[in-house]
């Protein structure tokens, strides 16, 4: 009788945890999502675009910008930042689907999230099929 009491009483407090638990994750999307939208609402105001960042070394990245109708690529530490040229669009090599993609933040972004998985993973495959011929 008391085992009996016992293991109900530990089923219970696994289900009380188990709820919490759920209640944390529910709140945590709903939370990231609220702020993701006040981000993107934030940002969208702005004149200029990151249309591309490379990671370089620990805390150093290499981007190229959009300001307007110039394009630069600049070299951001931790502590500074440095252009390092100013191109054209010619130059960077996008055409105009791409650039319309990039001005538009809900439209999918070559590479980006908006990408399916399944467009990605064809790219893949087509890229190591033609380096094995």
């Amino acid at each position: 009788m008391i085992l009996m009491s016992s293991s109900l009483n530990s089923f219970i407090q696994l289900l009380g945890v188990l709820v919490i638990f759920i209640f944390v994750l529910v709140i945590t999307y709903f939370t990231t999502r609220w702020i993701g939208g006040f981000q993107r609402q934030k940002m969208s105001g702005h004149r200029f675009q990151v249309l591309d960042s490379v990671r370089i070394a620990n805390n150093k990245y290499a981007q190229i910008l959009k300001l307007g109708d110039a394009y630069l690529v600049i070299a951001v530490g931790k502590d500074e930042v440095t252009m390092l040229a100013k191109l054209t669009e010619e130059e960077i090599g996008l055409t105009e689907d791409q650039i319309t993609a990039y001005q538009r933040p809900d439209a999918s972004a070559p590479g980006g999230a908006g990408e399916s998985f399944q467009e990605t993973f064809e790219k893949i495959r087509e890229r190591f099929s033609k380096k094995q011929d």
